[in-house]
């Protein structure tokens, strides 16, 4: 629910008559942030730009401006307000249902190397597929420079779904990043398919050290994990290193996991879903071999981001799972305690932004959402004063 807070009618009369005044002639350009409660405090929601077509994820750069995708085929910088002219060279786009350009990161060295990463969705033989690509800005923030295909999955078909495809950087410099079943379920169990994985390769394209069939040749070796449905969020919790994923499921069956090297997360065999025609899927919700999920949704609330909170602005979230949602069009704030335990489900902003497709948080510990929407828009959330 949105509210605002207002001085008492009689000291305030008079500032309160020149403030109005002063509103109606400021700029139309001008947006006055949105107030809400929350479980513990209030906090405010500031728009930051608007005018983005279907934005699907933001970084911070050095300098406090925003880096920004737009899934038609746009890379922006974001500056002041001010949306710039899209980046010149990117690599050639499948633009089409789920898929076009996806997930951006910087490469923990960035404000020396000025190095990037991409996902995208690209066209070839058979189809289109989930690409990661890295690439140099130029110092003028123009145009990228050095692109590099560093990843392609093997199998390219004709379906427009299930993509996924954000990007986590560990503490070693290695990427890990999901891409989804493309449509069709079976391929995440095949170990010798790239879709329904979780993947993890060094920052030079190659299979990192560590995945589970590198050395034994049983599936390939870029793959660390199998059984995902459409992982569209992946984050890393800079306090342990653990790595934390969210993927759709069908009709229900949304799960946060945590993959872990050579584990199945069960779909299409184990869902705590239903197809969306009603039916069962696979066995049911448990099965020996298959990992069940650390949390899950039933309704489906369709994830698109997840993020760690750990920030100066909100400390009683320290550690909170934050989610962004395209189905109930909401953040979710999750408890994850010390010991563990994944429990307190907040939703907050239900209904009043639209789909929230990316959440971050930014240096100031303020979090940042972007809705994806024709018009979407790039929102700060503050502590409210």
């Amino acid at each position: 629910m949105r509210f605002a807070s207002h001085p008492g009618s009689s000291t305030f009369a008079s500032a309160a008559l020149l403030l109005t005044t002063l509103l109606a002639t400021a700029p139309s350009s001008a947006s006055a942030a949105d107030r809400y409660p929350t479980r513990n405090f209030e906090v405010e929601v500031t728009e930051i730009a608007a005018g983005l077509e279907h934005p699907w994820a933001v970084e911070v750069l050095p300098d406090g401006a925003y880096i920004v995708t737009e899934r038609p085929g746009r890379l922006r910088i974001i500056r002041a307000g001010e949306v710039d002219k899209p980046i010149e060279g990117l690599p050639k786009l499948f633009v089409g249902g789920q898929g076009g350009l996806l997930d951006v990161a910087l490469s923990p060295d960035f404000a020396t190397s000025r190095k990037l990463y991409l996902t995208a969705s690209i066209p070839g033989t058979g189809g289109q597929g989930t690409a990661l690509f890295s690439a140099s800005l130029d110092k003028d923030e123009r145009k990228l420079e050095n692109l590099t295909q560093l990843f392609a999955m093997n199998r390219f078909t004709r379906t427009g779904q299930h993509f996924g495809s954000r990007i986590a950087i560990a503490s070693d410099g290695n990427l890990f990043f999901g891409i989804g079943e493309r449509g069709k379920m079976d391929r995440a169990q095949d170990p010798n398919d790239h879709a329904g994985s979780i993947l993890h390769i060094t920052p030079d394209g190659h299979p990192a050290p560590g995945n589970p069939f590198a050395k034994n040749g049983k599936g390939l070796p870029e793959i660390w994990s199998k059984g995902h449905r459409n992982p569209q969020g992946i984050v890393i919790d800079r306090k342990d290193d653990t790595l934390y994923t969210v993927e759709h499921g069908a009709r229900g069956g949304d799960e946060i996991n945590a993959p872990k090297a050579g584990h199945n997360y069960g779909w299409p065999v184990i869902s705590y879903g239903k197809h969306y025609s009603g039916a069962e899927i696979g066995v049911g919700q448990a099965a020996e071999g298959y990992d069940q999920p650390l949390y899950y949704w039933d309704p489906s609330i369709a994830p698109g981001a997840i993020e760690i909170y750990h920030g100066a602005m909100f400390p009683e979230w320290e550690g909170s799972f934050l989610i962004a949602a395209l189905k109930y069009k909401l953040l979710a704030r999750i408890e994850h305690t010390d010991d563990g335990a994944v429990e307190n489900e907040e939703r907050l902003f239900q209904g009043e932004y639209g789909r929230l497709r990316d959440v971050k948080v930014a240096p100031d510990g303020s979090i940042l959402l972007l809705t994806d929407e024709d018009d979407g828009k790039l929102l700060r959330v503050t502590r409210a004063h």
